[in-house]
């Protein structure tokens, strides 16, 4: 392994010109299909407090599985495990796909600590009644923020089958509005990334500002993380809940804002009553089983709660306060990840390996 330098997180931009020349303290083990560099050298006295053989084990499973790319593993804001096993590095952007949903999701929660928004149960339509189609069905008007959060519009999914043709539609927004009603507002979740293109052109309407600028303006520079142009509409509305590029550590901060209740060293980005309401269950994944808040599904592992972030391929935030630990996978975002699958595999690094190494401390 050759020598490689050391990302600090307390620098104000993950920039390549962030990177402190320095020798890593230790090669993470497990091998990769070819030499890569390790990010984040061991954080000593982190890392000595963690069981060391459990660690190790999950070095070498995220290892062999090939469609793993990187895995960053933090103990109270320190990296323990950084590794890019295969594909870009971790201070690369990456599609984190509909890990953009939680996202857009914290923008929402901004939204409502700055009075751009005044209410998670008001209809979106009050703030943009201009937005919903003349032919949609008159129930729309009464869907509320908090649906769109929790996609529990009831309107038929634009995701799976339908995603192709509502890309391909002239007007994102009023093909998401214009799908029939599948089940009554708020019954139950239908997975759909129309909801969350619905309610980033809520926040682009009533904030004056594209999608882009907020997230630049309330997450970016806060964290000191770069956001990249992603995917627009026909409207040139910025894709909500889809496509986004963010790079592993950027993820990592991002998910170290939440387990910190919304500071990020020390000063609020986000309020702490957002942090609650969102990992509270208010849906459920007819997937997964899991429950899901405001962008975040929640589940449990070992007996702690997790809250998760998930993006088609195997994009993962996973953050599990109680322990202090926050971790990032990215994986190939080409290729699918099912629940009972590749999915299945990393929460059992994350429950068997990565939580009883901190617990063994």
């Amino acid at each position: 392994m050759k020598s490689l330098d050391q990302i600090d997180l307390h620098l104000p931009r993950l920039h390549r010109r962030d990177i402190l020349k320095a020798a890593a303290l230790a090669s993470f083990g497990a091998a990769a299909p070819r030499s890569r560099p390790a990010y984040g050298a061991e954080a000593g006295a982190a890392v000595e407090a963690l069981d060391p053989s459990l660690l190790d084990r999950a070095r070498t499973r995220a290892a062999r599985l090939d469609q793993l790319h990187g895995l960053i593993v933090g103990l109270n804001g320190e990296i323990v495990v950084g590794k890019a096993f295969r594909g870009p590095e971790l201070d690369r952007p990456v599609n984190v796909k509909s890990v953009s949903k939680t996202i857009v999701a914290t923008l929402a929660g901004i939204a409502l600590d700055r009075g751009v928004l005044s209410d998670v149960d008001q209809p979106f339509a009050d703030i943009v009644p201009e937005m919903v189609p003349r032919s949609a069905d008159p129930r729309v008007r009464k869907v509320t923020v908090a649906q769109l959060l929790t996609m529990q519009a009831g309107l038929e999914p634009t995701s799976g089958p339908n995603y192709g043709r509502w890309v391909e539609s002239p007007n994102w927004v009023a093909f998401a509005l214009g799908r029939p009603f599948v089940t009554e507002p708020g019954e139950r979740m239908l997975y759909s990334t129309g909801s969350y293109h619905v309610l980033g052109a809520v926040l682009v309407r009533a904030s004056k500002r594209n999608l882009l600028s907020l997230a630049r303006d309330w997450l970016g520079d806060p964290l000191g993380i770069d956001i990249r142009p992603w995917t627009r509409d026909p409207q040139g509305f910025y894709m909500g809940g889809n496509n986004m590029a963010l790079s592993p550590l950027a993820l990592f901060r991002f998910g170290e804002l939440w387990r910190s209740g919304g500071l990020w060293q020390g000063s609020r980005v986000l309020s702490a009553a957002w942090t609650e309401a969102s990992w509270k269950p208010r849906a459920r994944s007819p997937f997964s089983g899991d429950d899901y808040g405001y962008g975040w599904f929640l589940a449990e592992a070992q007996g702690r709660k997790v809250a998760y972030a998930r993006g088609f391929g195997g994009q993962m935030v996973y953050v599990v306060p109680s322990l202090g630990l926050t971790v990032v996978v990215t994986s190939d975002p080409t290729r699918p990840a099912r629940s009972g699958g590749y999915i299945s595999d990393l929460n059992s690094i994350l429950a068997d390996d990565i939580i009883p190494a901190v617990e063994r401390r």
